[in-house]
């Protein structure tokens, strides 16, 4: 059996193979000869005291002791199987598709936007200031609104499924294998669209089918079931439907409730992209004027309470870069990315506040269950106007924010579409920009310098999560109305992430076999 082996170690030793080989031998008494394997199985860095360390734990196999298999998949041949419609190529769609096979289904996977080569000409076209596409952007198109959008995989949701598993489907087509013990794994939206590709194949490989260019348009329902869908005029069936269509599939909420298939309006969040220098940041966190070149971009996570409503950083990017995320032209939606390198000179992430049901009561006359979805898209629109030509996006110095000034001028940004100074107050809904101000006076006393004039505030952050789900029932996982329908990931409001959105796409594609052989 492997012995396992705790070091605590300086950046500079955490690097260096040879030292913590040698030290592990030490540790377990026994000649560095000896040892037949020796691997990285967890790694986080502490940055808590002014002296930086990295936690390193060692997995070490000594001469004559069996080392591990080497991980492998074996995907089976499903053409000809049991068909099952998937809507949606995120994460939740692909991993519902990979374990449908492994179960002997064939996944026909339906999406809107195009493969993730045409799409990344697409979104080149956005960042230019040109046409934004309206099935193919920063959302939608294969590999989901993650694909461009950092590829961080950390997940508290690690009871959900597989977690492991999940991590080594992704090395297994192409992801680094320091995913598997990283504390915050992190691919890098550089590094997505080859891993995405290879699903692909897998999928293809094994008789699975994809059709891209496919937004559902109906959905095929008889007498309380559904059998398929339509896209344009062409019907595609299936033993059953798995919804991964992600959380800015708005046309799919709408036709749901058109068709009188029950959705229900639910809490989410909303705010700014916040972007500091990200020298700034390393100095705040590793407590020094330089990280040196042993450390990571530094990160941070922060959370508060604002006169009672949750302010929180979401899908904190460093090294990276402020990217346009609406859908619609009529829209200013921005997000976070970072390459795998983390090299940007920028740091950014999310900087929300709670949005409750009762924020938007008041559109529930008219719109009912999408009252939520009404009051996100009218926030869109408001940065939209306030914006400038094209994908120009509204801002404001933090600090200036946080005190109710004007900005005259803004600082350099990441944000390649361009920014226009903005007083964000003075459009937002009153509880947001209080709630974010409040917040920002809170993490500038916890991080100081962190409140600064040197940071920019983008607007506007309103893509965290859906603020409407589809009902599921706690124990088949289907739709409580319709049999057959199984609502997954981010989209149907029962994921948040990457790694949380795949885990729960492979329990759907259990709950669905069991289900068909019911």
């Amino acid at each position: 059996m492997p012995q396992t082996v705790a070091l605590v170690l300086t950046p500079k030793q955490a690097a260096d193979t040879a030292l913590y080989t040698s030290l592990a031998a030490r540790r377990l008494g026994v000649r560095e000869s000896d040892l037949a394997l020796v691997r990285v199985v967890k790694r986080s860095i502490d940055a808590r005291q002014r002296q930086v360390k990295v936690n390193l734990t060692l997995e070490v196999y000594v001469d004559r002791e069996p080392l591990p298999a080497p991980v492998h998949f074996d995907y089976p041949q499903v053409a000809g199987r049991t068909e099952v419609v998937i809507v949606g190529s995120g994460p939740a769609g692909l991993f519902a598709a990979l374990r449908l096979i492994e179960l002997g289904f064939r996944p026909i996977v339906l999406e809107r936007g195009r493969d993730v080569s045409a799409r990344k000409r697409d979104i080149a076209q956005i960042n230019r200031n040109g046409a934004v596409p309206a099935d193919s952007n920063y959302a939608f198109g294969e590999g989901g609104a993650g694909t461009f959008s950092d590829g961080k995989l950390f997940t508290r949701s690690k009871k959900r499924g597989d977690y492991n598993k999940a991590l080594r489907t992704l090395v297994f087509h192409g992801a680094a294998p320091e995913i598997l013990y990283e504390a915050h794994p992190h691919i890098g939206t550089d590094k997505l669209p080859y891993i995405i590709r290879n699903i692909r194949r897998t999928i293809l490989d094994a008789g699975g089918l994809f059709r891209f260019d496919s937004r559902v348009t109906d959905l095929l329902l008889r007498n309380g079931r559904i059998c398929g869908v339509c896209a344009g005029d062409e019907r595609i069936e299936g033993a059953a439907v798995v919804l991964a269509t992600g959380h800015s599939a708005r046309g799919i909420y709408e036709l749901l409730h058109a068709r009188g298939v029950r959705v229900e309006a639910k809490p989410f969040a909303m705010g700014v992209r916040i972007e500091h220098p990200q020298a700034l940041i390393d100095s705040i966190q590793y407590h020094c004027p330089t990280r040196g070149e042993y450390l990571p971009a530094a990160s941070y996570s922060l959370v508060s309470q604002e006169g009672g409503r949750g302010v929180y950083s979401f899908c904190m990017c460093p090294g990276g870069f402020i990217v346009p995320a609406m859908t619609d032209a009529a829209e200013s939606v921005v997000n976070g990315m970072s390459p795998s390198g983390r090299t940007s000179p920028y740091a950014n992430s999310g900087l929300v506040t709670e949005v409750r049901l009762s924020d938007f009561e008041y559109l529930r006359p008219q719109w009912g269950e999408l009252a939520g979805l009404k009051f996100q898209q009218a926030f869109e629109q408001a940065a939209r106007r306030e914006g400038g030509a094209h994908q120009i996006a509204p801002a404001q110095r933090v600090a200036d924010f946080a005190a109710g000034h004007a900005s005259a001028s803004l600082p350099a940004t990441s944000y390649i579409p361009g920014i226009t100074p903005s007083r964000l107050d003075r459009w937002m809904p009153p509880f947001i920009a209080q709630s974010l101000r409040q917040g920002l006076r809170t993490f500038g006393g916890r991080m100081r310098g962190y409140l600064t004039n040197e940071a920019v505030v983008v607007g506007v952050e309103s893509r965290t999560s859906t603020p409407v789900r589809i009902p599921r029932d706690a124990a088949t996982l289907m739709h409580p109305e319709v049999a057959g329908l199984f609502p997954a990931g981010e989209g149907a409001g029962y994921a948040g992430g990457i790694i949380s959105a795949a885990l729960d796409g492979e329990r759907i594609a259990e709950a669905v076999v069991r289900y068909v052989q019911s």
